[in-house]
Order: C-alpha cells, then sequence, then structure tokens
C-alpha cells in the first residue's frame, strides 16, 4: 500500500510512469478529482448521431471520441504532440477516425464549411476565427475548458502566490466566439474538489499537466516535493478545487 511508502519510493514509483495520453487512470485511488455535472462524454454520445461530420481538435491521445458510443461517417481529430499523435492514432484507427498531424499553429487544415459539429475537452488555445471557418452554417462548437485558477493552491505550494489573471476566462471566451461570429447558446462553470492523497500523485500530475508547475521536475522542486509529503502525512490528503467550464457556440446559418 502507498501508505507504507517512502517519500523516495512514492517520487520514484512516479517518475518510472509514461504520461503520454490524457487518460488519468494511473491516479485511481490516488487522487480524486470531481466531475462536471454536465457529463460531456455524455453530451458528445447524444450529439454525434445528429451529425453528419465532427471534428475533435486537440485529441489528446484520442481517449475522448474513443469513448463515444457512435461516430459519424466523416469524424476527423487533431493533434500536434508527437508522442500523443502515436497514441491517438493507435486508438481511433478501430474506429475508422483519421489522426492529422498539425503544428499546434492558428489554422487548421480543413476547408471551408467542413464539419457540422467541432469539438475540444481541454484545448490549450482555442482559435475561434478558424473555429467558425471551418463549421457549416448551423454547426456546433461544443467544449469542455479548464477554467480560472484551476488547481492554483497545488500551483502556488510550488510557485508561491500567484496574481489575478483573466486567462481562462468563461465571458472572455463568450466575447471572443461572439467576436468570431458565432452565437453562444451555453456557457457554465463549476469548481471541483480535486484531492491528492500522496505526493507520487502530485509528481504524476504535475508531469502530465505540464502548464501547472511550468519546467517541473523532481529534481528542481525536490525541497517543496518533501514538505508536501510531510504535510500530507501530518494532516491528511492536500485539498485542491480544479475549475472547468462548457461551452456551446453556434454557428448562424
Amino acid at each position: 500500500m502507498t501508505e507504507t511508502w517512502t517519500f523516495d519510493e512514492l517520487v520514484a514509483d512516479a517518475e518510472s510512469v509514461p504520461v503520454e495520453g490524457w487518460d488519468f487512470s494511473w491516479l485511481n485511488g490516488r487522487a480524486t478529482e470531481e466531475r462536471p455535472s454536465w457529463r460531456y462524454s455524455r453530451l458528445l454520445a447524444e450529439r454525434m448521431p445528429h451529425v453528419s461530420s465532427a471534428l475533435d481538435i486537440q485529441t489528446g491521445g484520442g481517449e475522448v471520441l474513443a469513448g463515444v458510443p457512435w461516430l459519424p461517417s466523416v469524424t476527423v481529430a487533431t493533434e500536434s504532440w508527437p508522442p500523443n499523435i502515436v497514441r491517438a492514432s493507435q486508438r481511433l484507427r478501430p474506429r475508422g477516425v483519421p489522426v492529422i498531424a498539425d503544428d499546434g499553429g492558428v489554422r487548421l487544415p480543413f476547408g471551408d464549411d467542413a464539419f457540422d459539429l467541432v469539438i475540444s475537452r481541454h484545448p490549450v488555445v482555442t482559435w475561434w476565427d478558424e473555429i467558425a471557418r471551418v463549421l457549416r452554417p448551423g454547426g456546433t462548437y461544443l467544449s469542455q475548458q479548464v477554467g480560472p485558477r484551476s488547481v492554483v493552491e497545488l500551483t502556488e505550494h510550488f510557485l508561491g502566490p500567484r496574481p489575478a489573471s483573466s486567462a481562462r476566462d468563461p465571458e472572455a471566451a463568450r466575447a471572443a466566439a461572439e467576436a468570431a461570429g458565432l452565437e453562444v447558446v451555453d456557457l457554465r462553470l463549476e469548481r471541483l474538489r480535486t484531492v491528492f492523497n500522496d505526493v507520487g500523485a502530485v509528481v504524476y500530475f504535475l508531469r502530465k499537466v505540464v502548464w501547472m508547475v511550468p519546467g517541473f521536475t523532481v529534481e528542481k522542486y525536490r525541497t517543496e516535493l518533501k514538505a508536501l509529503h510531510d504535510r500530507i502525512q501530518a494532516e491528511g490528503p492536500f485539498v485542491a478545487y480544479a475549475t472547468r467550464f462548457l461551452i456551446e457556440a453556434h454557428k448562424p446559418q
């Protein structure tokens, strides 16, 4: 049981695990995060049977798309990180979904008015003008995104107090979508309890979610990790709060 492992054992275990893709199952029993009430995967399962073409932007390892029970005959995914491209291709090829490698640039490699539905779960950047361009008139963009100051408690443990920022503000996303000519029909924000039961879970999380503590390595932050381990041992699990927002936008007919 990890409860009896030493600090060094927990850290070494977490460092040894591959972090490609967007599957967090390694954290089962070691960390938990509440899920948004809207159930993004369920929304996709409800929408897909009613469209003839769909695009998943920044698919990661293809985990979300692969879990949708039914996909339209024209379904395409994009991804820019090479390890994820391999994972996504392996996962989505049996579903007949090509994974297009892109360079993460501003232009999507598709023609105008190409898709009925464009989706993206936790995109790094949302290129609203491009989404509007590739959507067909009457088409929909449906995305779950990381909200403002998500898991900031963990970031601040390593980096100190973070200044307030408008980054990832849902209302800023609304304004950008509308500026691109889309009509926002749904916008919801939730704050979700996130619990880390041991320091190994923190190491794995920070290796995978690289923007939480940019440049994170165990060697660089060993002092802070040991302090967090001691705190968990003395006080119990470390609790932070993730933020997520759902945005749905339509392209006018």
